[in-house]
Order: C-alpha cells, then sequence, then structure tokens
C-alpha cells in the first residue's frame, strides 16, 4: 500500500519536513554523478557500519563513527529506496511536526534515527554492511502519527488496483501493518543471519525507529493536544 494522502491538514508551513526531503533529494542527486567506485566510498565512508560503531564503542576516538549515523539518514541506495522514503515522509511527516512544532521534530526525527542504528547495530554487530536511508528516522514519524492522529485516515493505493483510485485506510490499520512486516521480516533475518545471509535491508533500524519515536511521543503526549479531524 502506497500512501498518497490523508485527512488532517499541517496548519503551518512544515518547513523542517520539506527541508529534510529535500535535503535527501539533493544527496540522491549527487550521488548519481559518482562513478560505481566512488558510490560503493561513498556508501562505506558515510554510511553507517555495524562494526565500526561497535569498535568506537569498545574504545571511542574522534567523532568519524558515531558521525555516520547521521549521514547515513541523507543516503539511499536507488531511487525505490529514496522515492518510498520520501513519500511516507511527504505525507506524515508535515502533521508531526504540526503537533510538535518544528525545532523538537527535528530533534524528534534524529532522535528516532539514533535509536534505529542502535537496535541494528545490536541484532548484527558483525556486520560491514552499510546502513544507509532515512526508513529508521521516518519509523518514528509513523510512530508519532499513530498516537497524535490515531482516527486519521489515510489515501493509499494498491498494487495492481491503481485503476480503482485511492482507498481509504484508517491510520492505525495501514501503520500497524507496516510495522507487523518490519517486525516479521526482521525476526526472519535473524534466522537468514545465523547461516551467513544477509538481506541487506535493516529491518530492525525500522523496527527501533518506531519503538523510539512512540516511546518519546507517548512520554510527552501530555503537554500535546491530539488534533480533532
Amino acid at each position: 500500500m502506497i500512501p498518497i494522502g490523508d485527512t488532517p491538514k499541517s496548519r503551518r508551513l512544515p518547513w523542517v519536513n520539506l527541508t529534510l526531503i529535500l535535503a535527501n533529494i539533493i544527496v540522491f542527486v549527487y550521488e548519481l554523478s559518482l562513478t560505481p567506485w566512488e558510490l560503493q566510498r561513498l556508501f562505506l565512508d558515510w554510511g553507517a557500519v555495524p562494526v565500526r560503531l561497535i569498535d568506537w564503542l569498545s574504545s571511542p576516538s574522534g567523532w568519524e563513527a558515531p558521525a555516520t549515523i547521521f549521514t547515513s539518514m541523507f543516503i539511499h541506495g536507488g531511487w525505490m529506496h529514496l522515492i518510498s522514503n520520501m513519500v511516507f515522509l511527504w505525507v506524515f511527516g508535515d502533521n508531526v511536526e504540526d503537533a510538535l512544532g518544528h525545532l523538537f521534530y527535528l530533534f524528534f526525527y534524529f532522535v528516532a534515527g539514533v535509536g534505529a542504528a542502535a537496535l541494528q547495530v545490536a541484532v548484527s554487530q558483525n556486520s560491514m554492511v552499510p546502513m544507509v536511508g532515512a526508513s529508521g528516522a521516518i519509523a518514528g514519524v509513523l510512530a508519532a502519527y499513530l498516537v497524535l492522529y490515531p482516527t486519521a485516515t489515510v489515501a493509499v493505493l494498491m498494487p495492481y488496483l491503481w485503476f480503482f483510485g485511492a482507498f481509504p485506510v484508517p491510520a492505525p490499520v495501514l501503520i500497524g501493518f507496516w510495522f507487523l512486516l518490519q517486525l516479521f521480516s526482521g525476526l526472519a533475518s535473524l534466522g537468514a543471519q545465523a547461516i551467513g545471509i544477509d538481506s541487506g535491508v535493516a529491518y530492525w533500524a525500522h523496527v527501533g525507529g518506531f519503538i523510539t519515536g512512540l516511546l518519546i511521543v507517548l512520554a510527552i503526549r501530555p503537554r500535546y493536544t491530539r488534533r480533532s479531524l
């Protein structure tokens, strides 16, 4: 299911969300200008590599390794990776920014990204595959949306049913289904990892980002009034 819109409309310009989307697009355009070898170096140098972060935790030295947790959030592995992430951020991010405020939303976004990287590193400590993409931070945004807009409806497009147009789906159903899919896929990846197979998708980063975002918003929820739709 591909979300293309939702019922609550942002009451103010979501300039932080728009800036995040623009930054991701600019970085991806830069990626397109690189040779395959240069692109590989970009992923290795600026992506979050679990084994490198584990080594840093055991012997902290410099900020290059932990900084990759943040730089990796702006790197994507292909057109579909970028488009899918930006569509979700476009649909859900503006309303979360509207509820949390511009600066706190930016803080929340990056903290969710850190939580995403932390869980992925915890379950794949020996992996040398760079983690890239904004998916973990966006998972936190989805969790915040679920808490702040529990009665919202999301317009989605269904694969093979494009000609019927968009279908209205309750936000808890869409987001809940997405989270369960990530959780079960993550559990399946553990079995594959045990026999030396890497799926190449950081499912646990999605789970970690979602849980981090959920805990933050539940903790601060008394300060924010849920929007009536």
